[in-house]
């Protein structure tokens, strides 16, 4: 059960004060009002003594919450189960994977000589720094298995430095590869068939000074030559006519060819080329008609065989056959389902498929011609990633549900075999927690899935409960583990996460009704969902946290502005809050395609609607509110937290308060890629005892 509440009297918080500017804008001839423009320069001394003041308020007032230190011993101890990532096999046998010990910093790069061999370290990032946040961001093995080509991330920030590490030595080789931002696909490397270098985008070197970071428009795709300087690199592919447009590569597995993507906004419809590394020459283009999004899902000498949207909103498999032209050369492999073709992968000489049913992972094995060759058992309702294979019959790929962490399972497609590699020995027992899948009708009537997860021995009645969500970009959020929500429901609290229209748990049909001019409809299904769980009898609204990262941050945003009386606490993680002028900063203009633009006469009005910043209601009886930001986050500014924060904190009409934490040599927030260990424990201590504090009145 939740620890009893401490006496805590509620009280009018004395926020810093906050300069309010005359700055006016016009859009279109409405005028619109920004009195916290000043806060966009973060580097500003204003900004920053605002920053230290908020800090200095809220600091002290989130450590003195009641059960935070039980919450941080917690979450430390469940946090120290070893994981690991599904291996990648070289040529001569060897397993490659990251491991985390679950105690230090960041996870560790090992190598297996042969899998019944003792681990060794290749790569230990936890020496890196003092303070544990650098990170590698990513990694890739050559295809004759003698390098790891490496991405170096500093203190959270998204630009990253590609080192090539020699295996056998152990030496880090002279090469550096700069200006790469590792949010994006375009971060990925596509070795050439010989291992002699590789494909890789980047934006252009700063004009400013020592220390900018590059730009973030004009992508183009080069090569490097193992063991010459990046002066030197080849450019293979750009579009200096569309300096907004995405380009990246993807090598096929035989090496033959390099698949080229361009991409009009961040994971969008495709163009789509091929590049014949053995024969040399132009780049082949194959799907010009943006159409369709299209992802690589292996090859068969010139037989390329892909993902794809086109033609199928749950998308389908499309093999397409470099010896002919035009039509003639696809062919439909793999039909569209009910169940959403979420990834695929040539391993084995097989299809191995992975599909979402009403948002829980299923996999299917199909032949090269389509035939199917039957279904791969799973431990239950959760979620499938990173399947991982060679040519060998044997397959590895990670599960994960939630109250079971992410293990690597490996199976054998011929055998059938399927055991847990390196399974992780844990702090508590997950059969003593349970989750349902409920449906109910947002405000359209449209059939919502959200699941509803909690302590077997819970008591009936109503409970503290946290509502998660997103509802953007095509992410589909599907059962996984995490710590902080498993310590939720351990002290008592009930954990429900809803499928918004903005993912893709229906296909990309489900996407675009969340998208765009449809935007509202992401809102009305959070707030369908909040409803639904009080209807229900298993939260009040005095009970009911709002939780959301990003895109769930301004999911988060929006609804305390619809509905500030639906909830008692909400958290808003580093969320992008201001909609006018989201796309002025660095590489958000990528993300237009989902939002649109408030220079577009069409789309200012629907941003407006429901902007957070600009939506706030002076006098309102907003719930607590924690907003957490961190100062590296170069995907989403923290201008848009420092924002929000000031427009609420001048708005509260309501004794509860409303508080910012701001994270130094972080990037993307708590449990964003490389944010150490020791910083995701402090926060996610912070963040539960406040949802917890002020939702047991």
């Amino acid at each position: 059960m939740l620890a009893a509440c401490a006496s805590m009297p509620e009280r009018t918080v004395e926020y810093p004060p906050a300069r309010r500017a005359d700055v006016v804008d016009d859009y279109f001839g409405t005028k619109v009002a920004d009195p916290w423009r000043w806060l966009e320069d973060a580097d500003s001394a204003e900004t920053r003594a605002w920053v230290a003041a908020q800090n200095a308020l809220s600091q002290p007032l989130l450590a003195r919450l009641p059960g935070r230190e039980a919450i941080r011993e917690r979450l430390a101890a469940l946090w120290s189960h070893e994981r690991h990532s599904p291996p990648r096999t070289t040529p001569a046998g060897a397993l490659v994977y990251t491991r985390h010990d679950g105690r230090t910093d960041q996870p560790v790069l090992m190598i297996q000589d042969a899998p019944a061999a003792m681990p060794r370290v290749l790569i230990d990032p936890n020496s890196w720094s003092a303070d544990g946040a650098d990170a590698m961001a990513h990694w890739t093995l050559s295809p004759d298995g003698l390098h790891v080509l490496y991405a170096v991330q500093t203190g959270g920030s998204d630009w990253v430095e590609y080192r090539l590490l020699e295996i056998a030595s152990g030496r880090v080789l002279p090469d550096r590869v700069r200006g790469v931002n590792f949010n994006f696909d375009a971060a990925r490397i596509a070795w050439n068939g010989g291992s002699k270098g590789f494909f890789y985008s980047r934006f252009p070197a700063p004009n400013a000074a020592v220390g900018a970071p590059p730009t973030v428009t004009h992508a183009r795709l080069y090569y490097h030559a193992l063991g010459t300087d990046q002066s030197r690199d080849t450019l293979v592919h750009e579009r200096p006519d569309q300096p907004g447009w995405f380009i990246w590569g993807e090598p096929t597995d035989d090496g033959r060819y390099t698949v080229i993507y361009v991409e009009r906004t961040e994971d969008s419809e495709k163009q789509v080329l091929v590049r014949d590394l053995r024969r040399g020459g132009p780049s082949r283009p194959i799907v010009t008609n943006w159409k369709g999004k299209y992802y690589l899902v292996g090859s068969d000498g010139p037989l390329l065989f892909f993902r794809t949207s086109a033609g199928a909103s749950r998308y389908r498999i499309l093999a397409c056959d470099l010896r002919q032209r035009g039509r003639a050369a696809w062919r439909e492999i793999v039909p569209e389902s009910v169940d959403v073709l979420l990834d695929a992968r040539l391993l084995g000489g097989e299809i191995v498929a992975s599909y979402l049913h009403d948002a829980a992972a299923r996999l299917h094995r199909y032949a090269p011609d389509g035939r199917s060759l039957g279904a791969i058992p799973l431990p239950g309702p959760g979620t499938v990633k990173d399947l991982r294979g060679d040519a060998s019959a044997v397959i590895h790929f990670s599960f994960e549900s939630f109250s079971r962490p992410s293990t690597v399972y490996r199976h054998d497609l011929v055998r059938g075999e399927q055991a847990a590699f390196h399974p992780p020995t844990l702090a508590f027992r997950a059969e003593d927690y349970v989750t349902e899948q409920v449906f109910f009708a947002s405000k359209d009537g449209t059939r919502v899935p959200m699941f509803v997860s909690r302590r077997r021995d819970a008591p009936s009645g109503p409970a503290p409960t946290l509502l998660y969500g997103y509802g953007g970009f095509a992410n589909p959020l599907t059962p996984s583990f995490n710590v902080a929500h498993l310590v939720w429901m351990e002290r008592g609290g009930v954990f429900a996460q809803v499928s918004l229209r903005g993912g893709t748990e229906y296909g990309e049909a489900w996407h675009e009704g969340g998208m765009l001019a449809h935007k509202q409809n992401v809102f009305d299904d959070f707030i369908a969902a909040g409803e639904h769980l009080v209807r229900s009898g298993i939260t009040t609204p005095a009970q009911l946290a709002a939780r959301g990262r990003s895109n769930g941050g301004l999911l988060v945003g929006a609804v305390l502005n619809q509905r500030p009386d639906l909830f008692g606490a909400a958290h808003a993680a580093v969320g992008v809050l201001d909609m006018l002028r989201y796309h002025r900063f660095g590489i958000a203009y990528a993300w237009a395609g989902d939002y649109g633009r408030s220079d577009d006469p069409a789309m200012f009005p629907v941003l407006r609607a429901y902007s957070p910043v600009h939506n706030t209601r002076a006098g309102t009886r907003y719930p607590a509110v924690l907003v957490t930001t961190a100062e590296r986050d170069d995907r989403v500014h923290p201008l848009h937290s420092f924002k929000y924060t000031a427009a609420l904190q001048a708005a509260q009409g309501g004794e509860r308060p409303v508080l910012i934490r701001v994270e130094t040599r972080a990037g993307h927030g708590a449990g964003g890629a490389g944010t150490p260990l020791s910083k995701q424990i402090e926060e996610n201590a912070d963040v539960l005892a406040f949802l917890e504090r002020y939702t047991r009145d």
